[in-house]
């Protein structure tokens, strides 16, 4: 009978030192990663960046709210509209409506819309007006209710003309009382600017008439 070789055994001792953790010392805890910090929540009292707080609904109690006046009899506010700004050009009589006319470019240049301007004459129509009208006042007035351009009139027919921010006299002659008419629809017509061209002296007297 064959004898067979024995295998060797190994022996527990023989596989070498077993990685056992030291008595009384324990494993080291897996560190995190570095990154990007929870942004911590504000704390009273710390500063940092405040978020934005809900817009507060008001309703109709709280806009009804009015501090108390006392009371008495309401004074009335004059508005702007009322007491247009008066600007004088001095010019002669043959020279206003060339003075109007440097007061419109000016007005112009500053930025005014055209259509804000209304220019009377109170002597010989604007060569504008004068060229509209021959082809019918129906067309002239269309022109004036479009608002499109700076529209010119006589003093004789400017009152069927409606306000308009800035209107520009030119005294430049016509039938007595003609001043005194242009100034007085160019002041009721007038929003922000009434600009008079003409001799000083009359239209002074005019104004001091209560025009």
């Amino acid at each position: 009978m064959p004898l067979i070789p024995e295998e060797p055994q190994i022996h527990e001792s023989a596989q070498g030192p077993r990685a056992t953790p030291a008595s009384g010392r324990t494993a080291p805890t897996p560190r995190p990663v570095p990154g990007p910090r929870p942004a911590a929540p504000s704390r009273p009292g710390r500063p940092g960046p405040l978020r934005p707080a809900p817009p507060v609904q008001r309703t109709p109690r709280d806009v009804a709210v009015a501090k108390p006046e006392p009371s008495g009899p309401a004074v009335p506010v004059p508005s702007a509209a009322a007491t247009p700004q008066l600007q004088l050009i001095p010019a002669s009589a043959e020279g206003a409506l060339d003075a109007a006319e440097e007061a419109v470019d000016l007005l112009l240049d500053s930025g005014r819309v055209p259509g804000d301007v209304l220019v009377i004459t109170t002597g010989d129509p604007h060569p504008w007006a004068a060229h509209e009208l021959s082809f019918g006042e129906a067309s002239y007035w269309v022109q004036h209710d479009a608002r499109d351009d700076v529209f010119y009139a006589d003093a004789t027919i400017a009152g069927r003309a409606g306000s308009r921010p800035v209107v520009v006299v030119a005294v430049n002659g016509g039938p007595a009382g003609a001043a005194a008419t242009a100034l007085s629809l160019a002041r009721a017509k007038a929003g922000a600017l009434l600009i008079v061209c003409g001799d000083p002296q009359q239209i002074n007297s005019v104004l001091g008439a209560g025009v």
